[in-house]
C-alpha cells in the first residue's frame, strides 16, 4: 500500500477506483466497503484507492462537539495497510478545503489528482461545500466526467448494523467485547512507557503508565481490564487500570499496566496494548488493603479469563 499525504501528493500509473471517508475504526461496515473496492480495482484493471482526512471534519467544523476517535491516524493506516488497497490518500481537511463546492472536489480531486474512473460511495454519502450534494448529484457528475458510481445501497448498510458512533459509545460505557466485536479486531491503546508514582511496584503490582500523546484519541471508561500486548516479539497477558486512582488521593488520569510474567525495563518503549474484557468499574477503597484485595481477586480473574479464551 503506498500512503500519499494529500491528493496533490497522489501518483500512479493507472486510472482508479475510489471510495471516500474517515474510516474511524475501520470496522466490520468499513470492510464491506473495502472488499468491494479492492475486488472492483481487480475486476476492472485499475488501482484502489482510499481517500480520507485528517483532521476528522468534525474536530475543524464543529470544534465544541470534543470528538474522540476510536484510531489515531497512525493505527488507522496500520489497520487499513492490512487491507489490500493499492493508495492510502490521507489528504488535509481545513476550513479551505471545506469550502469546495461539489463540481470542485470531484473535478479537481476525484477526477484531476485521483484519476477516477469509478466512485464506490454510500447511499447516505454528502459532499462538497456545506454538504449539499449526494448520490445522485454525484451520478451526474460521472456522466459529464466520464466516471462510473456505484452505490452501496441502505439494505448493505444496514445488514452490517456497526458504525463509528456505535463503537465509541461501547467504549464510552466500557463495553469493550461489544465494540471489539463490532471492529473485528481488539480496540488498541499505543503510547510510551513513562515513569509514575511508583505505587504499583509498592502493592507488588508494578505497572507500565501509557502516555498517549494524541488527546483526540478515544480513551475507554475508568475501570480494570484485561489486556495483552506484543513485546519484543512475544506476547504477554496482564491486566490495566484506567482512571484517578482515588484510593491513594489521585487526581489525574492514568493508563497503568501490570504485565504477568514479564520483567522487564519498559520506560521509554513504545507499546501497543490491545483491550480484551472489562473486569470491573474504578472504585474508591476504604483502604489500601481493600485494594490490594480487589487486585488479587482482579489478577485471579484475569488469569482464569486468559486460560479460557487463549491458552490451549
Amino acid at each position: 500500500m503506498k500512503i500519499h499525504k494529500g491528493a496533490n501528493a497522489f501518483k500512479s500509473d493507472k486510472p482508479t477506483v475510489v471510495t471516500i471517508g474517515t474510516f474511524d475504526g475501520v470496522h466490520a461496515g468499513h470492510k464491506k466497503i473495502i472488499n468491494r473496492l479492492v475486488d472492483s480495482a481487480q475486476a476492472n484493471n485499475l488501482e484502489s484507492v482510499i481517500l480520507t482526512f485528517f483532521p476528522h471534519p468534525r474536530m475543524v467544523l464543529q470544534k465544541e462537539s470534543g470528538i474522540k476517535l476510536i484510531n489515531t491516524i497512525e493505527e488507522r493506516t496500520e489497520i487499513l495497510e492490512q487491507t489490500g488497497i493499492d493508495h492510502l490518500v490521507i489528504h488535509p481537511f481545513t476550513m479551505q478545503f471545506s469550502r469546495l463546492t461539489a463540481n470542485e472536489f470531484v473535478k479537481e480531486v476525484l477526477v484531476e489528482k485521483l484519476k477516477a474512473k469509478k466512485v464506490i460511495i454510500g447511499y447516505d454519502h454528502r459532499f462538497g461545500r456545506n454538504r449539499t450534494a449526494d448520490i445522485d448529484d454525484l451520478k451526474k457528475f460521472g456522466e459529464e466526467l466520464d466516471f462510473e458510481v456505484e452505490e452501496i445501497t441502505r439494505q448493505d448498510v444496514e445488514e452490517v448494523a456497526v458504525s463509528s458512533t456505535k463503537i465509541r459509545a461501547a467504549l464510552e460505557e466500557g463495553r469493550v467485547e461489544k465494540a471489539n466485536t463490532f471492529l473485528q479486531h481488539p480496540f488498541s491503546l499505543e503510547g510510551e512507557v513513562v515513569r509514575g508514582r511508583g505505587l504499583g511496584k509498592e502493592f507488588s503490582y508494578p505497572t507500565a503508565n501509557i502516555n498517549i500523546a494524541e488527546d483526540y484519541k478515544l480513551i475507554p471508561k475508568n475501570g480494570v481490564y484485561v489486556v495483552r500486548s506484543k513485546i519484543e516479539g512475544k506476547t504477554y497477558f496482564g491486566m490495566m487500570s484506567i482512571g484517578t486512582n482515588p484510593t491513594v488521593g489521585g487526581t489525574s488520569r492514568t493508563i497503568e499496566t501490570f504485565f504477568f510474567k514479564l520483567d522487564k525495563d519498559l520506560y521509554g518503549k513504545r507499546l501497543k496494548i490491545d483491550l480484551l474484557i472489562r473486569i470491573r468499574d474504578e472504585k474508591k477503597f476504604n483502604s489500601v488493603n481493600e485494594l490490594k484485595i480487589a487486585m488479587r481477586q482482579d489478577e485471579a480473574f484475569s488469569v482464569q479469563y486468559i486460560k479460557d479464551n487463549y491458552v490451549e
